[in-house]
């Protein structure tokens, strides 16, 4: 472990933990709150269910239901609401804000299960640093008595090991404030119940004024974790079998809460028809769609939905175009100076894959090769409004090289093929400028991977394989830079 890496304290966790809270979770993102995946769809039987409550004024309903990692059961529940006069505008405001905080304390749970799991790893941690520390201090006492070789190894890991302690005493000041958070809204939730039985006992605006503080407190804390390093992928999840062997499927991260259209496209060449479906539901079981007619046919299956626009590559050019659904019409198109097209730099499955385009965390990219580099990965930041470059790095990774791409946090990583055995084995890190290969199992379950594409709003990896459309989660391992030391 080197000098720079000990300056920042690591936590784990997984992005399907706190998408409760910051987005859709990925059962709830294929519809399993209302349909079961089976065993046949190459979904996960027996692991999740979800039944829609049929009338939540009546009685407690079941919302949802899942096993967490550690096998126990998490259950949502809709509580029955209070017969009170609806027509009462105060008191409908109250409701809501009860309802708000409820939603608040299952983001809480969540949050505080985890914190507490990964505490009693780290403080674990803390007895084996506190034991090697008095082991050290031994060795230094009775030195003479050691061979010289066994007390500098052992001398080399103390140091190594040294600054992890004010990284655990850091870590247990996040789990106190979890505690304060759970203990905030379990007293705001009291007060909001008693209130709505006694109306005017307290101030309907110091009430949404303290929620308010604390949802945005609860964000930040949450926002602490929003980005990370790839650690693991899950098993796939199949959605659908439909098109052709080579095609691409998406939905926008951009798109305001409750759009959850799926935008499909079909081939990777001589096509210039986009199919809408108004939710993945839709998509997963009927074939109603509105088909969008594009000016120029796209090249590739690197195209990608943001913002209510499609940004994709034109047919045997170098233009990428940004084309408008609103208003169906080009909003802007540019060309990417220098890079290859028309089959000159693909990935190593070919179908004019020159230039891949990507969204993360942090906005809209561009990976594409250029003669310049030797025929290696460009990686560029766009502007999504005037698709100008904003920074460009460059790889020293073979872009024919690569089966597949995808960003995560800044971070391209590449997978080693496209059919059989695949592994993501490769990452380059935009943010450091420095790169290292990795060993990531990746399970290739139809055998021919033509688009892999990672959504930020959903954590979750969307794929074309072999004519089957699915979706993978991801594991991340967050990292919260301390001060310098």
């Amino acid at each position: 472990m080197s000098v720079p890496l000990l300056k920042i304290g690591v936590v784990l966790s997984t992005m399907a933990m706190i998408t409760n809270w910051m987005s859709q979770t990925l059962p709830s993102l294929v519809g399993l709150n209302t349909t079961r995946l089976t065993a046949a769809q190459g979904g996960y039987p027996d692991r999740s269910t979800g039944v829609l409550p049929a009338n939540p004024e009546e009685s407690w309903q079941v919302y949802s239901s899942a096993q967490d990692s550690e096998g126990r059961c998490v259950c949502t529940v809709v509580a029955p609401q209070q017969s009170m006069c609806s027509r009462d505008a105060r008191t409908k405001q109250l409701r809501q804000l009860l309802e708000k905080v409820q939603n608040m304390t299952q983001s809480i749970q969540v949050l505080d299960q985890r914190t507490q799991r990964d505490l009693q790893y780290v403080e674990k941690m803390e007895v084996q640093l506190r034991g090697l520390e008095t082991k050290f201090r031994q060795v230094e006492e009775n030195h003479k008595q050691n061979i010289a070789k066994q007390y500098k190894a052992i001398k080399a890991k103390m140091e190594e090991l040294r600054p992890l302690i004010p990284v655990l005493e850091e870590y247990k000041a996040d789990a106190k404030l979890v505690l304060q958070f759970k203990e905030e809204v379990q007293n705001l939730t009291s007060v909001l119940s008693e209130l709505q039985e006694e109306m005017g006992a307290y101030d309907y605006e110091e009430l949404h004024n303290r929620v308010s503080n604390l949802e945005e407190r609860l964000r930040a804390c949450m926002q602490k974790l929003a980005c990370g390093k790839l650690t693991g992928i899950s098993d796939p999840i199949t959605i659908k079998t439909s098109g052709s062997r080579f095609g691409s499927w998406m939905t926008d991260p951009l798109a305001p809460e409750g759009d959850t259209r799926v935008w499909y496209m079909d081939g990777y060449h001589n096509n210039r028809f986009v199919r809408e479906y108004k939710s993945m539901h839709d998509f997963m079981t009927a074939d109603n769609f509105t088909s969008h007619r594009l000016p120029h046919p796209w090249s590739g299956t690197g195209q990608v939905v943001y913002n209510g626009s499609i940004y994709f590559n034109k047919f045997q050019s170098h233009v990428i175009i940004k084309f408008d659904f609103r208003t169906s019409s080009i909003s802007k198109s540019r060309q990417l100076d220098y890079a290859g097209f028309n089959n000159a730099y693909h990935y190593a499955w070919g179908g004019h894959s020159d230039i891949d385009l990507m969204v993360d965390e942090g906005g809209l990219w561009a990976v594409y090769a250029t003669n310049q580099n030797a025929g290696n990965i460009v990686i560029s930041k766009l502007n999504p409004n005037t698709l100008q470059i904003i920074k460009s790095w460059t790889t020293n990774h073979p872009k024919r090289s690569a089966g597949e791409s995808f960003m995560i946090c800044g971070t391209l990583y590449v997978t080693n093929g496209y059919s059989g055995g695949t592994k993501v084995y490769y990452a380059y890190s935009t943010n450091s400028s420095t790169y290292e290969y990795i060993d990531i199992a990746f399970q290739n379950k139809y055998s021919h991977i033509s688009m892999l594409d990672y959504n930020p709003r959903d954590r979750a990896l969307y794929a074309w394989n072999n004519g089957h459309q699915v979706l993978y989660n991801v594991t991340l391992f967050h990292v919260i830079r301390s001060e310098e030391l």
